[in-house]
């Protein structure tokens, strides 16, 4: 591109007095690209910040990679924990019992989810410890029959910390009366809030070694679940593992056992992209209609250029420019609009809820009462380049009609 191009394009995006019509459709083209970008910008670091709570929440319960038997138990557990350690990804272990059950005080009976942990090593592959709001995780000891709920599953029993619940499984026992079912009655020792109604209204925790004799596993566990360096590496270290594991087990990450809420909201993310592009779209090809005008308008100017030795191409390239400029001040203004707003979410949305008196999200009915930001440099420069790619797309049929122009045809009249 020569200087001659490049100045000739710019001095055209200057409207002269007779012309503020073309210049009003051309800041409205710039400004309806800058909403688009900032729109784009903001609603995915939104979905990102999300997202990104989710996965912070669930495996604040949940485990990035679990192993667990092929059988009904896994009876050698140590030696699995300790060839898992070997893995330089893997930072934490801690063997569980899982079952089902069901709580009852009183007429008021819950099924739950009965997860049996060594409080001391769960600190090392979960976070509720973090989240209690009554008790201590350390009050559940061995043969004492503590147990800790989720509030949600307390306030439904109308439990409270030192309550009494008892605790019924499937794993029954015959009598001459036929198959029963197997009672315990637990005391409540504390209770935890991660934000994530599945595991407050469903989970409850007991000691290991209580769960292995209520469930009649001896001494052995149903698996074991491991916390990785960058949960994103979940799924290859679990292909690792499976290779170097000396006994007969399955492994899972978090992955898969969330698989369909992860994808929901990716699809969610892509359509919301797919969505709002068409803002920028519209305003892009806003300016196929002002650079048709502005040719219109300087059917002369390109004769005379043409005549004074200018090419077609030079031609193309000015009034390619002319559109660029449009897009290029609009992305850019679109992008520290957005990037501001992103970044400043959290200021942002609080003041407006003060201003109109009302809540965006009540934490009485959403888990994440905030609207959470995460803003990735990747969905910044891939809205920045999509805006810009279509900006000039829009130039390429105004261009090109300019650059056809017949500078007898054009001077005819004049």
């Amino acid at each position: 591109m020569k200087l001659f191009e490049l100045t000739v394009g710019l001095r055209y995006t200057r409207a002269k007095r007779r012309n503020h019509f073309i210049s009003f459709i051309s800041l409205i083209s710039m400004a309806g690209i800058a909403l688009g970008v900032a729109a784009l910008i903001v609603v995915l670091s939104v979905m990102n910040g999300f997202q990104k709570e989710m996965r912070e929440r669930i495996l604040g319960v949940a485990s990035h990679v679990q192993i667990f038997s092929t059988g009904t138990a896994l009876a050698d557990w140590p030696k699995v924990a300790g060839e898992a350690r070997r893995n330089p990804e893997v930072i934490g272990s801690a063997p569980y019992v899982s079952g089902q059950g069901m709580l009852a005080n009183d007429d008021l009976v819950q099924g739950t989810l009965i997860r049996g942990i060594l409080p001391e090593q769960e600190r090392q592959v979960a976070d509720i410890d973090q989240h209690m709001v009554a008790g201590r995780m350390s009050d559940l000891k061995a043969h004492e029959f503590g147990i800790v709920l989720g509030q949600e599953l307390a306030q439904a029993l109308h439990l409270k910390v030192g309550d009494r619940v008892v605790l019924i499984t499937p794993q029954g026992q015959v009598t001459p009366a036929g198959l029963l079912p197997r009672l315990k009655q637990f005391r409540v020792v504390g209770l935890f809030h991660v934000g994530m109604f599945e595991y407050d209204s469903g989970l409850a925790l007991i000691h290991m070694s209580d769960a292995q004799t209520l469930l009649r596993l001896g001494t052995s566990v149903t698996g074991v679940r491991l916390k990785l360096r960058d949960m994103m590496q979940a799924p290859l270290v679990a292909r690792q593992l499976a290779g170097t594991l000396t006994s007969d087990a399955w492994l899972s990450d978090w992955t898969q056992e969330h698989a369909n809420l992860f994808r929901a909201v990716a699809l969610e993310k892509t359509m919301m992209f797919i969505i709002l592009l068409l803002i920028v779209a519209v305003a892009a090809f806003n300016i196929v209609s002002t650079l048709v005008m502005v040719v219109t308008d300087k059917q002369a100017d390109i004769a005379i250029l043409r005549t004074l030795g200018a090419s077609p191409g030079s031609i193309l390239v000015i009034f390619m420019i002319q559109g660029a400029l449009i897009g290029v001040i609009g992305m850019g203004i679109g992008v520290a609009i957005g990037v501001v707003t992103a970044l400043n979410i959290r200021v942002i949305v609080p003041f407006i809820e003060k201003v109109l008196g009302i809540h965006f999200l009540s934490p009485q009915i959403y888990f994440i009462s905030e609207l959470p930001s995460d803003l990735q440099r990747g969905d910044v420069l891939t809205i920045a380049v999509t805006a810009l790619v279509l900006t000039l797309l829009a130039t390429l049929y105004p261009s090109w009609r300019a650059a056809r122009v017949q500078p007898a045809e054009a001077l005819r009249y004049e």
